[in-house]
């Protein structure tokens, strides 16, 4: 059994975005647009910041009152688009439930669309006809090829269907060749379905969801939830009763997450040559 070690492998692979960065002509600029005072939002940017700095990478965070109006997110979005040494704008989700979403993720540039969520980047990922993709979804590839986890024929069931997580990762693992089943809060039997999976990703919402009963034996768990319980970090999965029955597992903390901030880096870079 193994316990994937997210923090070495994101270290790994923020060396090599350092060296690539070091080679560039030109300086990298994320812009973080940050809504509300989410607590979890606060600590994600703080942790994107921090990244950004250790490989090389400007960080500008504009910090917008939940009271706010939704076209002034709007108008600085558009005024993002314009500046020439940003790279790279990132929308920090979830927003107040007061504001429009989508209509606020259309106004990011598709050359700038770090998260690869306008319509643009993410129906070139579900045609097929671009490897760009959401954070958490490559960086949940990044584990499988990094521990030499085959896809190819594998049976995935993907459990979540959100943009961010669920939907990328499904197109994927399928770009992979692997045969995906997408579950989500409405499907029925989970557990029946759960079971046969060779790779399991779970991105539910909800704390220790996923118990032993849910798992195949050796197969490989992707925990992709964070939720905070009695004031402790925990994933999707139980992750002690899961562990015994696992060929590899991803811890919460440690994990997944660590690998998302990583190909946020990556991102940023893949825009900027995009560009070039």
């Amino acid at each position: 059994m193994i316990i994937f070690n997210g923090k070495a492998l994101a270290i790994e692979i923020k060396s090599q975005i350092a060296e690539e960065i070091k080679k560039l002509n030109k300086k990298l600029k994320l812009a973080v647009i940050l809504v509300g005072q989410n607590p979890a939002s606060e600590l994600y940017v703080r942790n994107k910041e921090k990244s950004c700095k250790d490989v090389g990478i400007d960080f500008e965070l504009i910090r917008f009152s939940e009271n706010c109006k939704q076209n002034e997110i709007i108008k600085k979005i558009k005024e993002l688009n314009k500046k020439s040494e940003i790279t790279a704008i990132l929308l920090q989700l979830p927003l107040p439930i007061n504001f429009n979403e989508r209509e606020i993720i259309e106004t990011i540039s598709p050359d700038k669309d770090v998260d690869c969520l306008t319509q643009t980047n993410f129906g070139r990922l579900a045609l097929g006809i671009s490897d760009f993709a959401p954070c958490t979804a490559t960086g949940i590839i990044e584990i499988l090829k990094a521990n030499k986890i085959a896809m190819q024929g594998k049976r995935v069931v993907v459990v979540g269907r959100s943009a961010l997580v669920g939907l990328p990762t499904q197109l994927l693992l399928t770009k992979n060749n692997a045969t995906v089943t997408l579950c989500h809060s409405k499907t029925q039997k989970l557990k029946k379905i759960t079971k046969k999976a060779d790779i399991l990703v779970v991105a539910i919402g909800k704390p220790k969801y996923i118990t032993k009963k849910y798992v195949k034996k050796h197969a490989v768990v992707i925990d992709v939830g964070i939720n905070k319980v009695d004031g402790k970090i925990c994933g999707d999965v139980d992750f002690s009763s899961v562990k015994k029955k696992t060929h590899l597992i991803t811890p919460v903390p440690n994990g997944v997450g660590q690998m998302t901030v990583a190909m946020l880096l990556k991102n940023i870079l893949l825009l900027n040559l995009k560009k070039s």
